[in-house]
């Protein structure tokens, strides 16, 4: 198969052995490999993988079945599907636990597919799994035109939620307004916990979905209307914070942080399940779609990194195969 290999400098396509499923594994041909931050920071050297996960980055892919490990049954070769991964995403064939296959519904093309598996699990296992985010309650997502942002905006909207996102210049709030969000807050211009209260007549949100950190955790706690929830599922601002835990027990809130990488093969199947579940029939019926930024060839994984980098991308950047 071909793969990309990296070392300090360079990443590259390399011919390296095809897996072989065991058993409760997939083989898939791939057709696209979703690109994402912590495909950065592992190259970085800052996210390695799990024990016993490949070494090749990747933590997404759509294609199609080719093989079959002893003993699955959920899906068949030949089968149009799309996979969350621990790594080995960003090659042509990849293996993967049967219980974190998706199907791809016909109505979505498969290469857009690669950008739902990541997005889609760490979205609902936040905020629909441990917020409880429920029709008519309030949202705010904050980098409302990311991978997970535009997809946090699509599921809350398709839920019956009303959405708020923080978006950063034109083009991004205006990317924002038209996933559907009901008020965009453009971060680097107007102040998201006067815009939020105004919006909700000072009641404040239900929800929080939050990939910046440390230096918006007093800001969204403010933004917290009582028994609310924040859940942090980057820090793009830092590790450490202060928390003023007067101001979150007279909310009664409550703050959840989470990775999904490294959670063990039942929670992960659980949340696949949970995804396949609520979110798939909205993928199904197109309230709920991929968003896809820039599509490149495998061979331009540089550049593929370069866009997620600088943080310009509305939605996802692909690697065909």
């Amino acid at each position: 198969m071909r793969a990309i290999t990296f070392d300090d400098t360079t990443m590259s396509v390399t011919d390296l052995p095809d897996p072989v499923p065991a058993a409760g594994e997939v083989l898939i041909e791939v057709a696209a490999a979703g690109v994402n931050n912590a495909d950065l920071q592992q190259r970085a050297g800052n996210y390695p993988p799990p024990p016993g996960a490949s070494e090749i980055l990747g933590l997404e892919v759509s294609g199609t079945v080719r093989a079959l490990g002893e003993g699955v049954t959920s899906v068949a070769v030949g089968d149009r599907v799309c996979a969350l991964l621990s790594g080995g995403g960003y090659a042509s064939l990849v293996v993967a636990p049967a219980t974190q296959v998706l199907p791809v519904p016909d109505s979505v093309d498969l290469v857009e597919a690669a950008g739902l598996p990541e997005a889609a699990c760490t979205v609902y296992s936040n905020i629909g799994m441990l917020a409880g985010l429920r029709p008519g309650q309030t949202l705010l997502v904050h980098g409302g035109t990311g991978g997970m942002g535009s997809h946090a905006v699509l599921w809350a909207k398709a839920l019956g939620a009303t959405v708020i996102a923080t978006s950063g210049g034109d083009r991004k709030v205006q990317a924002s307004r038209d996933l559907g969000a009901d008020l965009v807050v453009d971060h680097r211009a107007e102040d998201f916990v006067e815009r939020v209260l105004a919006f909700t007549d000072g009641v404040g949100v239900d929800v929080v979905l939050d990939v910046v950190g440390p230096s918006y955790l007093a800001r969204n706690l403010q933004a917290l209307a009582p028994n609310g929830h924040i859940a942090v599922i980057a820090s793009g601002s830092g590790s450490t914070a202060e928390l003023d835990l007067s101001a979150l027990m007279r909310k009664r809130a409550s703050i959840s942080g989470t990775t999904l990488r490294a959670r063990p093969l039942a929670e992960k199947a659980a949340i696949v399940a949970a995804v396949r579940e609520h979110v798939w029939p909205f993928v199904a019926d197109g309230s709920v779609r991929p968003v896809i930024d820039t599509v490149l060839p495998l061979a331009d994984v540089e550049e593929a990194h370069r866009k997620v980098r600088d943080g310009e991308v509305v939605g996802k950047v692909l690697l065909t195969l």
